[in-house]
């Protein structure tokens, strides 16, 4: 990428550049700093059960196109959910995406808007993948719910469970090369596991029946809050565009 167009990502992300006393700009630069990506030599440390499909979350959207699944969505009732949301919040995005961006769930603007990632989450997400090259209007971006929790409380099992199929579905329909889990609650849910963010970055997991490789990072929102862990972010995004490279 262009030098000067990588400062300006930067920029937008909110990184400083590191500057060593007696080099040029150019010779700081951040440099590419990339995990290897695992290998069936040396496979990365998974959490239990990491990538492998639910039991008890049932093909019940098989087949079923993107208008009807939309549909599907919008008049869902599965679960107490419905009762509180303003609206659902479908996905929006290149439906022959090759990264799909998937969260935990609507915030506040998203079900007011109907679109996932909105606010300032949204805004800091766009600067983010502009930073690796990608445009939003390039992916895919989804949650793992449909319907915001009330008070943007943590999605419970029982709502994640009624409400993964839709995204399973999704994932049939996009067939992406690669996902990027956004947050500890999103990770934890796609992964099934309570591991923690930390430790489940900068590893390849992978996802459902095609096994589609999948990269958590921080969540907008956390890093809004969080700002010096930006910097991890960044090499998150810089790890996953190596394994869609590789894919």
């Amino acid at each position: 990428m262009n030098p000067a167009l990588r400062q300006e990502y930067l920029a937008a992300l909110g990184l400083e550049t590191w500057v060593m006393r007696g080099k040029s700009a150019l010779a700081a630069a951040p440099r590419e700093i990339t995990a290897p990506v695992e290998s069936p030599a040396a496979p990365a440390a998974r959490p239990r059960e990491a990538g492998v499909p639910r039991e008890d979350s049932p093909a019940r959207e098989a087949g079923v196109d993107w208008p009807e699944l939309r549909a599907r969505v919008a008049a869902c009732t599965r679960c107490g959910l419905c009762n509180t949301r303003t609206q659902t919040v479908f996905g929006v995005g290149n439906q022959s995406a090759e990264w799909l961006i998937v969260g935990e769930a609507p915030g506040a603007d998203e079900d007011r808007q109907g679109e996932p990632f909105v606010g300032r989450a949204g805004q800091l997400l766009n600067s983010m993948l502009r930073a690796i090259g990608l445009a939003r209007e390039q992916v895919y971006i989804a949650n793992v719910l449909k319907c915001r929790p009330p008070g943007n409380r943590d999605p419970a099992a029982g709502e994640a469970a009624e409400c993964l199929p839709y995204l399973e579905q999704q994932i049939v329909l996009l067939k992406p090369k690669i996902m990027l889990a956004v947050g500890r609650i999103a990770s934890q849910n796609l992964l099934r596991t309570d591991v923690t963010l930390g430790r489940l970055r900068r590893q390849v997991h992978h996802f459902g029946v095609s096994r589609v490789p999948l990269v958590v990072t921080y969540h907008p929102a956390y890093l809004l809050r969080t700002p010096g862990d930006k910097r991890k972010a960044w090499e998150d995004l810089k790890f996953a565009r190596e394994v869609c490279a590789r894919v």
